[in-house]
């Protein structure tokens, strides 16, 4: 009985705590906000002529109304 309670205190002193497994995932939410950026100025460059034309008329409609 006794080499198993060595075991067992044995394992739990290896045992990561919590400040030492949750370390979070950084690297993947770094990889998240880039591709989003990159998103955002590629859509931003295909549809933004577009967008400006649709304000502009916008403005226009309004002010002549």
């Amino acid at each position: 009985m006794r080499p198993t309670l060595t075991r067992l205190v044995r394992t739990h002193l290896a045992w990561p705590g919590p400040r030492e497994r949750d370390r979070g995932d950084v690297p993947g939410w770094v990889l998240v906000t880039l591709m989003t950026a990159g998103l955002v100025i590629a859509i931003w460059a295909i549809a933004g002529p577009a967008l400006s034309n649709v304000f502009e008329t916008a403005i226009n409609r309004v002010l002549n109304f």
